[in-house]
């Protein structure tokens, strides 16, 4: 499901500790242990890179962290910390990503890179999320 306002999309997210799916496959927990977040409005920030979520959210998923990079902000440049890794699943189609922390008082934002491993845009009549119609909608990767 997704929402619009003022020309802000937002959608419905899954994320999955990647570590726990990992342990599930190998039998070493049931799949009722894994780690998840439903995020009703993940908010689509075709500006941000990667997926952001706040230190709280992280810490629900048990993630790690495991190196820091610079970004680039409308505070300027800033250090932040990058955790790994999640599946995200957003309409029925899923990627393998890290997270970036956000401050506390920020949404999860999904940026431009998990947008292209999903393979969805956003349509800017309709401010709503859809599957690249280069692709004829459908979840497609690129090898050229």
């Amino acid at each position: 499901m997704e929402t619009q306002t003022m020309g802000r999309v937002t959608v419905r997210a899954l994320i999955e500790t990647i570590y726990d799916l990992r342990d599930v496959d190998r039998g070493m927990i049931s799949p009722d242990r894994v780690r998840r977040l439903e995020v009703e409005d993940a908010l689509i920030d075709r500006g941000a890179t990667t997926l952001s979520m706040p230190k709280p959210l992280i810490e629900q998923l048990g993630l790690t962290p495991f190196r820091q990079r610079p970004i680039r902000t409308s505070a300027g440049l800033q250090v932040v910390q990058v955790y790994g890794a999640v599946r995200l699943t957003i309409q029925g189609r899923d990627c393998l990503v890290d997270v970036v922390e956000t401050p506390e008082d920020c949404p999860v934002l999904v940026g431009q890179v998990p947008l292209e491993l999903l393979d969805f845009v956003v349509d800017p009549k309709m401010q709503r999320l859809i599957g690249n119609p280069a692709h004829d909608g459908h979840h497609m990767y690129e090898m050229y």
